[in-house]
């Protein structure tokens, strides 16, 4: 049997390549919707993709089963769940007619090659939730071997329960989800110790709040240290504890929720967008063209495109720019020509199709002589915030996470994570300056862009609360609550 994890490291997300050596014919778990890099994988090891799997509809990318399904592989998805959270594009072929689609029921089966799948319904995460046991019948098993848990069980964790509800707005599911979820955990519970876990994301995904980086482990293990895992002495407690504290989810996962229940747009090749000089940047308009800026902080903060979108191609590219650029919107880099397919890629797998264009982040220097409107944002030290609060008396916008700003913030302080700040811009004022702030000063250098971009005076705070908090500690006239 071939086994091969594929990790997205941006979006924590892993996608598995499962192949029979004997015949050639392979399966990918969970893909992203760039599929060609699975294609060359396949290709260099002597197999081909005759099917691909959905372990649920996602939440934070947009699956790469459909791509794989037009191109004539056979698509297996779940057909679990009520109404509401079965696939709608089964029978939506581009030229018309239905997919290769097998929909499964818990304890389907199905085989590539000589290796077995067995369907295992684990709802909780979403009610159509799917696990896939795998047993290398050509390596003579009778036996699993491991299981792809998609979001049901990761390294130290447990798929978040709460996301039809924080994310998806569907009221009241965070807690019969929730319940759902601890039924599930009996069904873990019998597992045997032995079986390899082969979880759909790591360290930095949304889609839990203690995620560990060991991209794989067992349910042994899991059943001995996992604290999700261990916290299902009663229902009750169980409830409690995988509610507290989640993070919250990116703006762009209700979009996803949406396009993989419905089905992706067919994507084929991927865009290319055109190379642009000085003078065709410096004619669009920033306010309904997203002007994506890949450039470092310093840069950009001291001059950028008035209304641009800070973004550097860090790990949060993804949910940064998938929270503060809509699906409608064109989009134009300015960036490293040797880093567009990256982008192009990470923009893709979040539905960011419409990139058109990019600009050399080493021609960036070229913009204000061909006419475009330059800006920059003002940034404090930490230590200098209360004399700001003083002479200023901005509204104090704090963009870190709930639970971060529940552990202590500024007096006063209004909390809205960065990533939902999009949808919440009714709740900042416009007749005051704002001053931005986060732990450390990256998540507020984005939410200032964003907050500029629609027309807000804003400052901000280098070194976030943290540096802050330190400076407090040896200034009374700093308060804290």
């Amino acid at each position: 049997m071939f086994f091969r994890q594929i990790y997205d490291e941006k979006l924590a997300q892993a996608a598995y390549l499962i192949g029979c050596q004997k015949t050639g014919e392979a399966i990918v778990i969970d893909p992203e919707r760039d599929i060609d890099r699975y294609e060359a994988l396949a290709k260099a090891n002597g197999l081909r993709i005759v099917a691909a799997a959905d372990t649920h509809i996602h939440a934070d990318f947009l699956s790469g089963v459909r791509e794989f399904a037009e191109k004539g592989a056979r698509a297996y998805v779940s057909d679990e769940g009520d109404a509401d959270w079965k696939y709608q594009w089964l029978d939506k072929k581009s030229l018309g007619g239905r997919y290769d689609a097998v929909l499964l029921k818990d304890g389907d089966t199905f085989s590539i090659g000589n290796i077995h799948f067995r369907a295992i319904h684990t709802p909780g995460h979403t009610p159509e939730h799917l696990c896939f046991e795998v047993t290398d019948r050509g390596g003579g098993a009778t036996e699993p071997m491991g299981i792809a848990t998609g979001d049901f069980v990761f390294v130290g964790d447990l798929g978040r329960p709460d996301l039809l509800e924080s994310a998806a707005g569907v009221a009241g599911m965070a807690d019969s989800s929730a319940r759902a979820l601890f039924k599930s955990m009996q069904r873990f519970a019998q597992w045997p110790d032995y079986l390899q876990i082969w979880p759909g994301h790591g360290a930095g995904s949304a889609c839990g709040k203690a995620l560990g980086a060991v991209p794989q482990t067992t349910a042994g293990y899991e059943r001995r240290m996992n604290p999700a895992v261990r916290a299902t002495a009663t229902e009750q407690s169980f409830i409690d504890f995988i509610l507290e504290g989640q993070p919250e989810p990116p703006l762009y996962f209700a979009r996803m929720k949406r396009d993989n229940k419905m089905g992706p747009r067919v994507l084929g090749a991927l865009p290319r967008p055109r190379e642009l000089d000085a003078r065709a940047v410096a004619a669009l308009d920033a306010r309904t063209t997203a002007i994506v800026d890949t450039r470092e902080w310093n840069a950009f903060r001291d001059a950028h495109v008035a209304g641009s979108i800070f973004a550097p191609l860090a790990k949060s590219f993804n949910s940064d720019v998938g929270s503060f650029v809509t699906e409608d919107e064109e989009i134009v880099l300015v960036i490293e020509p040797a880093r567009v397919d990256e982008a192009v890629r990470d923009l893709v797998r979040i539905g960011l199709d419409r990139v058109v264009g990019f600009l050399d982040a080493a021609r960036f220097g070229e913009l204000a002589a061909a006419g475009a409107k330059i800006a920059s944002t003002r940034e404090i030290a930490a230590k200098d915030t209360q004399a700001e609060l003083d002479a200023r008396k901005p509204f104090v916008l704090d963009v870190r996470r709930a639970a971060e700003f529940a552990a202590g913030n500024i007096a006063g302080a209004a909390n809205i994570a960065h990533t939902r700040l999009l949808s919440k811009l009714d709740r900042v004022p416009k007749d005051r300056e704002i001053l931005v702030h986060c732990q450390g000063g990256v998540r507020s250098a984005r939410a200032c862009a964003l907050l500029e971009r629609h027309g807000y005076t804003v400052t901000n705070m280098a070194g976030g609360y943290g540096a802050y908090a330190k400076a407090a500690a040896t200034n009374p006239a700093m308060t804290k609550a």
